[in-house]
């Protein structure tokens, strides 16, 4: 089938926001579950998306972690179409690009302001591979479509939409303040085509009496000429895997003694996701320290992963964090490394092909008798597994350059399939894996609460909380949106009536 023949045979809905965080993500979730429990078959789509929170496809793809959810929403696995451009920041200034799930070269913002060009192909190609199999496309956007430096050549936002001819339906986040002007304002930034495109509004995040917002609502729609077709209230205590900002809300938890988890925010931090099930966990305090903060005390100091590993562990030096994890650990503490932490936590750092910055060698932490190799081909793998030490179930997934070796990978993490997993130190005191999503699931979260210190610590079901969280999105969406009037197609009747 040809990009023109998929174009015309199903339906496609663009998401795209004000601003960044707008909600772009999570109304697409919503959305998708929501028309998944009408019996809709439906897939998300992002053309381009710049996030370092990544989740690997069952082929061994690389997509946002944003689209996997929404791919959870409308009850698919991930797929490499659904996120076809990744851009994956090292620098400043430059990015990874992944093309279709496989990673390409790293790029400085002008070349890939070049490369566009071709990524609009693979960008093309994605979109009608998946609007062959599936009626209904959910696309999202990046950013604002009113980014003018970034209108030439553009494929993340109305470049996407004229390119497919398809509607628009813009959101603004009202709690930010100003949602008038970022919506009229938006509009005034577009071409007439464009403009056009914009099918009506969603105001999210909203608190407080809806008839006082009402006049404005009036008035928006008179001056534009265009719908609201909704108002989302503000959702206290959502919890969905950030897109890429790094979510540092603290779950309250009940009266007694919780366990201390402190997590070194470095400047590429990658995949903080891994986290989440601890954040949410009610016997787990999990603090984010940021630079110019000495780390606390804790029982448990994770390492998280990295987009560039030698220059976050030049970082952790500069903050001092390395006397303080030593500090941790003279006291009885727990260290814990992930992928990236994993190999800062070994005695050295080896690049020499430049992989993540430029070609040379860093000294590690030597908390770990393990030295790390970066290559160019990138592992990536979703895993199961057992954990060693605990004999505890384990799932997971794998997204790295490096290759590690040792004395310390005699005393592995997990054993995966015919193979071994991460290290530990002889005291049993530090430990480090590959795998990212350790605490997901509940055998592998309990037996690592318990080896950190928590005392009979309770299993908590992610992925259940994830799904329950999904469909608390589809109900606010069936009560506060006019789906009838947003997607430019008939709708199944929802089953039941949504929760208010």
């Amino acid at each position: 089938m040809t990009i023109a023949d998929a174009m015309t045979r199903h339906a496609t809905l663009m998401i795209q926001g004000t601003t960044s965080d707008a909600g772009k993500s999570t109304l697409v979730a919503a959305l998708g579950r929501a028309l998944h429990r009408r019996g809709v078959k439906i897939a998300p789509f992002k053309p381009q998306n710049m996030a370092l929170n990544s989740a690997v496809t069952p082929d061994g793809g690389e997509i946002g972690r944003a689209q996997a959810v929404q791919a959870q929403a409308c009850g698919l696995e991930p797929r490499r179409d659904m996120n076809p451009v990744l851009l994956k920041p090292s620098t400043d200034t430059g990015a990874q690009v992944i093309i279709q799930g496989r990673a390409l070269s790293t790029m400085e913002a002008a070349a890939y302001h070049d490369y566009k060009r071709v990524a609009r192909t693979a960008v093309l190609e994605s979109y009608a591979r998946l609007s062959a199999e599936f009626p209904v496309i959910l696309v999202e956007g990046a950013g604002s479509p009113a980014e003018i430096n970034l209108r030439e050549g553009d494929i993340a936002n109305m470049g996407f939409a004229e390119a497919v001819d398809c509607p628009v339906v813009l959101i603004a986040d009202i709690d930010r303040g100003g949602v008038f002007a970022h919506l009229v304002g938006t509009l005034e930034l577009l071409s007439p085509s464009e403009r056009a495109r914009i099918s009506g509004f969603v105001i999210n995040r909203f608190r407080g009496d809806l008839g006082l917002l009402q006049p404005g609502l009036d008035w928006l729609e008179q001056r534009t000429g265009k719908p609201v077709f909704g108002v989302l209230p503000y959702l206290h205590g959502l919890h969905i895997a950030a897109e890429d900002a790094i979510d540092t809300r603290q779950e309250l938890g009940g009266d007694g003694p919780r366990l201390r988890v402190v997590v070194p925010v470095l400047p590429r931090t990658s995949n903080h996701t891994d986290f989440d099930a601890l954040r949410l966990h009610p016997e787990v305090d999990l603090r984010f320290i940021g630079p110019g903060t000495r780390l606390p005390g804790a029982d448990l100091v994770i390492l998280p992963g990295s987009k560039s590993v030698r220059a976050d562990l030049d970082a952790l030096r500069a903050q001092h964090w390395d006397e303080d994890l030593l500090r941790h650990l003279r006291y009885g503490g727990r260290v814990l490394g992930i992928c990236g932490g994993l190999q800062m936590l070994g005695e050295m750092i080896r690049d020499p092909e430049g992989i993540e910055g430029a070609p040379g060698e860093s000294t590690g932490l030597g908390l770990l008798a393990l030295t790390t190799q970066l290559h160019p081909e990138k592992q990536l793998r979703r895993v199961t597994g057992r954990l060693c030490a605990w004999d505890a179930a384990v799932n997971g997934y794998e997204i790295h350059c490096g290759i590690s070796h040792g004395p310390a990978l005699a005393t592995p993490f997990a054993r995966i399939d015919d193979r071994l997993d991460g290290a530990s130190s002889p005291d049993g005191h530090v430990i480090g894996t590959y795998l990212h999503g350790v605490f997901d699931h509940p055998d592998a979260a309990r037996a690592l609460l318990l080896w950190a210190g928590l005392e009979d610590a309770t299993a908590i079901d992610y992925h259940a909380l994830c799904e329950h969280e999904l469909d608390r999105l589809a109900d606010m969406v069936e009560a506060h949106l006019d789906l009838a009037r947003m997607f430019p197609f008939p709708l199944p009747r929802p089953e039941q009536e949504p929760r208010r």
